[in-house]
């Protein structure tokens, strides 16, 4: 009998969900806007698409990426601006009473992160993965486990490299959401952007290469505080593929050491559908 899990994926502007199989098929993808978490929209609607599912498709677990940092007990610890009124959210214990099922909530980038290595067969490596997108979230996967912290809140990397002379940190300084600022005066989006900066269009090479450099001091701190084997770039700009990776490479040469860094650095391979598989990668582990 095959084995269909619900995925949920909560961003700060949509909610993604899938049915996927244990062979990682999608069966059922569909989004809906997160409204700002007005009325706790977002739980609510956890909620209704279990229950309409359910009436179709036997669950044998529901996995929930999500942003912000999620406790012990499945619920939000801590998020920022982006979702309002988002901690404390009881996503698993709701979860778990309306459908009668395991439930599994960890943090978006962990759920990327998990979704790379299990799909990758990654899982003997030590795996860094930072996301690039509104704001900046970083993840630590080393043989086997996830790397936490002792308060769940290691990795939150965005939080890093503040700047006392500009007051601001690495998110604000490296995030996409920066990037497409930097880019509004010339009506040109980040994708736009990239393929200009590939003919060697001014300015938009100076401007792609300015925003590479303060992603790579990052990266570089990654390199010599955990000395990963692999750093995961995910996030929408991953699908800049080698282009973006050489670009990295070439700026973290002038930030390192000669001769220190061992560590490869890969885009994401499993794009938009990556927190959607790591979000049911705790449940097919304990083949709940």
């Amino acid at each position: 009998m095959e084995r269909n899990y619900l995925a949920f994926d909560v961003g700060g502007t949509t909610i993604k969900y899938s049915v996927i199989n244990e062979d990682l098929e999608i069966l059922r993808y569909g989004k809906f806007d997160t409204k700002k978490n007005i009325d706790n929209h977002i739980l609510k609607t956890l909620e209704e698409v279990t229950m309409s599912i359910q009436k179709e498709i036997e669950l044998c677990g529901i996995g929930v990426s999500t942003a912000g940092i999620v406790g012990k007990d499945g619920s939000i610890q801590y998020a920022g601006p982006t979702i309002p009124n988002y901690i404390n959210t009881p996503i698993k214990s709701a979860l778990s009473s309306r459908s009668k099922t395991p439930v599994s909530v960890i943090n978006d980038v962990d759920a990327a992160l998990l979704g790379e290595v299990y799909a990758r067969n990654l899982d003997q490596e030590d795996v860094y993965c930072i996301a690039l997108g509104t704001g900046i979230g970083g993840a630590h996967y080393r043989h086997g486990e996830l790397i936490g912290g002792a308060h769940g809140k290691s990795n939150s990397i965005g939080y890093s490299l503040f700047d006392i002379k500009t007051g601001t940190n690495y998110e604000q300084r490296a995030s996409t959401l920066s990037l497409e600022a930097r880019l509004a005066e010339y009506n040109t989006t980040v994708v736009e952007a990239f393929e200009k900066a590939k003919q060697n269009q001014m300015p938009f090479i100076d401007i792609i290469k300015a925003w590479v450099k303060e992603v790579a001091r990052g990266l570089a701190e990654i390199i010599v505080l955990f000395d990963p084997n692999y750093i995961v770039i995910g996030g929408a700009v991953s699908a800049q593929g080698d282009y973006l990776l050489g670009l990295l490479n070439e700026t973290l040469t002038n930030l390192l050491p000669l001769n220190f860094n061992q560590t490869k650095l890969s885009t994401a391979k499993q794009g938009n559908n990556a927190q959607l598989i790591g979000a049911i990668v705790p449940l097919l582990n304990n083949k709940a």
